[in-house]
């Protein structure tokens, strides 16, 4: 079994703003990601998939395969935009990284047998880096 991992990478906007939360405590809660115009953010996102080395082609994913789905499915909605204003991904989530991460692996999931038709291979993991610092994994398995 075979763990492949694709890295992409786009640059989006948000406000960390929750509208249950009086503005005293979006500014406890956000700190400066509380920001009223927003901050951006240089995201690289992995997408894993684990998947057993077909016998003939050799490899355990088809990669083109891949990034076509993670193209169609998420960067082409994600980058460049504001995920407040400009992605309904949320509803009335405060757009988070783990909020993000979610709703990119549920997309994933959904759309995946569209690409990959087989049982193989299988979407594993999702990875989200915010900054250097800030990482944010969510397991495929896990998320319905």
């Amino acid at each position: 079994m075979f763990r492949v991992t694709r890295r992409y990478h786009f640059a989006a906007s948000h406000r960390l703003h929750s509208e249950v939360l009086s503005e005293a405590e979006n500014w406890r809660v956000y700190g400066k990601c509380n920001n009223p115009y927003g901050h951006g953010h240089n995201y690289v996102l992995h997408v894993s998939a684990l998947g057993l080395a077909d016998k003939v082609a050799g490899h355990a994913v088809n990669v083109p395969l891949l990034d076509g789905l993670v193209e169609r499915e998420i960067l082409k909605h994600l980058d460049h935009r504001n995920l407040n204003a400009d992605v309904d991904w949320f509803g009335q989530e405060v757009p988070t990284t783990e909020n993000l991460g979610l709703a990119i692996c549920r997309r994933l999931k959904r759309k995946w047998r569209e690409a990959f038709a087989d049982d193989w291979p299988r979407l594993d993991r999702v990875c989200i880096e915010e900054t250097p610092r800030n990482i944010f994994e969510i397991d495929a398995g896990e998320i319905e």
